[in-house]
């Protein structure tokens, strides 16, 4: 007696798998252990990645913010401990808009909290 296979099921994760690998270079687009392979390390690398953007934004907030700070005479970390400690609810990304975008309105903060 033969053994049974789901064909259509498994028709449709490979065909899901290529639509994913759509638009990649040679076989990693049209041949199936090339492009299960190339779908799942893209899979860990954008997973790696929204991580990573995460940290690299607040890393660039935070030196927007500290050039902002240091044109009005205080550095960063003097200017986010005056900001807690007046308990004006503005994140780093907020401020960041605000020094970049709004400069008076930055700078309206510097003078309250200092």
């Amino acid at each position: 007696m033969p053994r049974s296979v789901n064909s259509v099921a498994k028709r449709a994760r490979r065909k899901k798998v290529l639509k994913q690998a759509k638009g990649y270079f040679g076989r990693r687009k049209n041949v199936w252990t090339v492009a299960k392979n190339a779908v799942e390390k893209a899979m860990l690398y954008s997973y790696r990645d929204r991580k990573a953007k995460k940290r690299n934004f607040r890393s660039l907030w935070i030196m927007r913010i500290n050039a902002a700070a240091r044109q009005q005479g205080m550095s960063y970390s003097q200017f986010m401990g005056k900001v807690k400690a007046n308990e004006i609810g503005l994140n780093r990304k907020v401020l960041a808009d605000l020094a970049m975008n709004h400069p008076e309105a930055f700078k309206a903060i510097v003078d309250k909290v200092k």
